[in-house]
């Protein structure tokens, strides 16, 4: 007879492992069936270890101009494999804490890959042969995958994706090539740029960072170009040739060739369902993802998905918000997470999600954008605070950056920010704190923000909304 749970998870990262946690939690017999390390794709291939190499490539790039600060240093090197140790390091302090956590609240770990079956019946490939087990609600959270680049002479051993370029040990990026210029093609061209690695950004959309508000993606631009990465937007690679060292590109009428000594494709990643339904299982999709109701629960009653599966909002904090929310509604509690509430009566069927980019500087952003407004036919107002003026980003010899805020414009409720500067991931959870509880720019303005800090920036913007000359946009 098969073991039996109150909960099985299948996938061990943010979304699954949240899932069990707060299951256990509130009393759930609970197991996370995974097949690979605990944390997913963003403890061990994506988030974490994407930052501390942006972190190791921070350190050594500021200390190439610190001359004007009264800091010498006759001769700075990296150790790119030290530096791959330090990562490595950092995901397994992480991992030993999830470790302790799951120790802790007496939640069962089975190694192995796990295929739902009929009956919410979970069958498991591991190193105990096949072993059933049965669930009173299953829980789908198997993450997504890298993209892989669909042209001539991809297949090259010089293009890389993500996963591969992280476990790299070994220096060979002189000339990197990255195809694709969304999140983690911006963060890859942040890393090796710091390191000195003549950079290669190429994007098939007019801008960078697809969705992103057009003004955000202009300013990165910028940004990246006066540090030197070349970036080629509404450019179409058409193929690659000579190994792997060369990409034949097309942007408009003009054919040119981009020469390097590596080629990141960095041009999305899909849902990862691998072995994931068993035969006797059929699940409704859309677009490629599985198909959810309001619940998250699939077509199959008492089975639900979340995170890369459903959501076209691939974010580790997204997975576990949704998470939290079928646990919640299993265990006959109210959500934490809620909807987010439009001025005028409409309603937003998406939560206030922060999006966070940790290039230099970071771009943070949370709710509606300007532009967004428009096409909702929502009256805005918008303040704008230029960072160049702000004392911390002066001492820090930041040139580039801005606050935005957008508030509507009868109520002075704030609906969206949009901010560049150092620490702006830091900064962004007040905004998505004040979106959340509807706050307006009268109460915004009641809290004082330190001297010097980036904070004030955000002062200055609601100052900037809260001018009587400032006219809101709408009919």
């Amino acid at each position: 007879m098969a073991e039996k749970y109150d909960l099985i998870v299948i996938g061990g990262g943010p979304g699954g492992y949240t899932a069990a946690l707060r299951a256990a939690g509130l009393g759930f017999r609970t197991a996370v069936v995974e097949k690979d390390k605990m944390g997913g794709a963003c403890l061990n291939r994506g988030c974490i270890p994407t930052k501390a190499l942006l972190y190791a490539s921070h350190m050594f790039a500021s200390l190439q101009s610190c001359d004007d600060m009264g800091v010498s240093t006759d001769f700075i090197s990296f150790d790119f494999k030290k530096m791959q140790e330090y990562k490595r390091k950092s995901v397994i302090t992480y991992q030993e804490g999830l470790r302790k956590l799951f120790q802790e609240a007496g939640i069962d770990v089975i190694r192995g890959r796990g295929t739902l079956r009929r009956g919410k019946t979970v069958e498991v490939i591991g190193e105990e042969g096949k072993v059933f087990y049965e669930a009173d609600h299953i829980i789908l959270a198997s993450g997504a995958v890298p993209r892989k680049l669909t042209v001539d002479g991809a297949d090259s051993c010089s293009v890389l994706t993500s996963d591969e370029l992280l476990a790299s040990k070994t220096w060979n990026y002189d000339r990197l090539t990255i195809i694709g210029g969304g999140v983690i093609g911006v963060e890859f061209a942040t890393i090796f740029n710091n390191l000195q690695s003549k950079v290669t950004l190429i994007e098939q959309n007019e801008t960078l960072l697809g969705t992103m508000d057009r003004e955000v993606s202009l300013q990165l631009q910028k940004e990246l170009e006066r540090k030197g990465i070349t970036v080629h937007c509404d450019t179409v690679v058409e193929k690659i040739e000579k190994d792997g060292s060369v990409c034949l590109v097309r942007k408009g009428k003009e054919i040119f060739e981009v020469r390097s000594t590596r080629i990141l494709a960095a041009v999305g990643r899909d849902p990862y369902m691998e072995g994931l339904l068993g035969e006797d299982v059929s699940l409704d999709r859309k677009d490629g993802r599985l198909a959810v109701d309001g619940n998250f629960m699939t077509s199959e009653p008492g089975v639900y998905a979340i995170g890369d599966l459903i959501s076209p909002i691939r974010l580790a904090h997204v997975a576990a918000a949704q998470a939290s929310y079928v646990v919640d509604k299993l265990a006959g509690r109210e959500p934490d997470v809620r909807l987010s509430v439009v001025p005028n009566g409409m309603y937003a069927e998406l939560p206030v999600v922060p999006s966070c980019i940790y290039t230099e500087p970071e771009i943070a952003t949370v709710g509606i954008t300007e532009e967004m407004a428009k096409a909702m036919r929502l009256h805005v107002k918008c303040g704008h605070y230029d960072m160049r003026n702000n004392g911390k980003s002066i001492i820090a010899r930041e040139e580039g950056g801005f606050v935005r805020l957008i508030f509507e414009a009868y109520s002075n409720t704030i609906v969206g920010a949009q901010i560049i500067c150092s620490r702006a991931t830091d900064m962004i959870g007040e905004m998505a704190t004040a979106i959340a509880n509807g706050l307006t720019a009268s109460q915004l303005s009641m809290a004082m923000r330190a001297h010097p800090t980036y904070g004030e920036g955000i002062a200055a913007a609601i100052e900037d909304a809260m001018k009587e000359r400032r006219n809101y946009d709408g009919e």
